[in-house]
């Protein structure tokens, strides 16, 4: 069976390739690095932009299942630059499957989209959405979402939404928390008690996996975590620990954060500042809220069980960090 993979040369994208190498599929993986792609296990390997039609109809071809993990994934940008990679690339991905005559797409999306500044937990997939997204990648998600629900009539579908991706080759969630401690401290919100849940990368990829065999799959959207929800505080201090550095905090309050964050942002949307601002709404409501997900219909309908463990995850983690730093 060929597979198409796009984000391919992404955090995700290249464990995403290896599971389904293993998995013994036909590969061909799409992306926008191609130093990485050429190091890339695959029969081959396509440097292109999903927002550029052609390219992507042209990658489709002859693929009986695509899996769409490109994307935009960043806490602040200019809403074009969401819009024509989320949402219009999306479109795009949803279109060459047609012409193609794709079987399944399997859109990996992010709870994000449930992020808001008060605590929800044991989320289910049928979350009622905020109207006021935090930030444009959460806006252009849904929206991302919606235009995969509208082709559901004409291709089979599977939307995965990941919580809080970690492991090698990371470069959002560890690398920003690892430099915000060496430098003026992590924000510590609430004491950092708040709920959350983390997925170790390896198990999103298994998820992705038993996305494209499972009939029962088809038309719905998973919840995919560890399925073992911890305070922040409790994961952030394991790692540490494990990669034996001492943790520094600033000890802030979640309105005093939200406050803050909201007037940084601010300033820089009215003085079109380059860059991001130090806290944004996203990562205040993220750092100081509790947020954890249900998974039972990913365990029911996939057959999902995460393979890899919080702990395992944050040793392995650890071990290369040492290795490397």
């Amino acid at each position: 069976m060929k597979v198409l993979i796009t984000g391919a040369t992404g955090f995700l994208g290249e464990y995403l390739v290896k599971e389904f190498s293993q998995a013994g599929y036909q590969l061909v993986a799409f992306g926008r690095n191609k130093e990485k792609g050429q190091l890339l296990e695959v029969d081959s390997f396509i440097q292109g932009d999903f927002s550029d039609f052609k390219q992507i109809e042209a990658a489709a071809e002859g693929c009986e299942i695509v899996i769409h993990a490109g994307a935009l994934s960043t806490v602040w940008g200019d809403w074009k630059d969401f819009e024509s990679a989320n949402v219009l690339g999306t479109e795009n991905v949803l279109k060459a499957c047609l012409k193609n005559e794709v079987r399944r797409l399997v859109f990996v999306s992010s709870p994000s989209i449930y992020t808001s500044k008060k605590d929800h937990l044991d989320i289910s997939e049928s979350f009622e959405l905020q109207d006021k997204p935090l930030n444009y990648y959460i806006r252009s998600k849904i929206q991302a979402e919606a235009l995969v629900k509208s082709y559901q009539s004409q291709l089979e579908t599977v939307i995965l939404r990941p919580r809080g991706l970690f492991g090698i080759g990371d470069n959002s969630i560890i690398p920003r928390l690892l430099a915000a401690n060496s430098t003026r401290g992590i924000p510590l919100i609430r004491s950092g008690q708040n709920k959350v849940d983390i997925t170790y990368v390896e198990n999103v990829a298994q998820a992705a996996l038993l996305s494209t065999t499972r009939a029962e799959a088809v038309g719905e959207t998973f919840n995919i975590t560890n399925g073992e929800p911890m305070s922040f505080k409790e994961i952030l201090e394991s790692l540490l620990k494990k990669i034996e550095i001492e943790p520094h905090y600033i000890n802030l309050s979640l309105s005093k954060a939200y406050a803050a964050a909201s007037l940084l942002e601010f300033i820089y949307k009215t003085l079109r500042l380059k860059g991001e601002p130090a806290l944004t709404r996203y990562t205040a409501a993220t750092l100081g809220t509790s947020q954890t997900l249900n998974i039972d219909k990913a365990r029911a309908k996939l057959g999902y069980i995460p393979a890899v463990t919080i702990e395992e995850g944050l040793d392995i983690y650890a071990n290369w960090w040492k290795e490397n730093h």
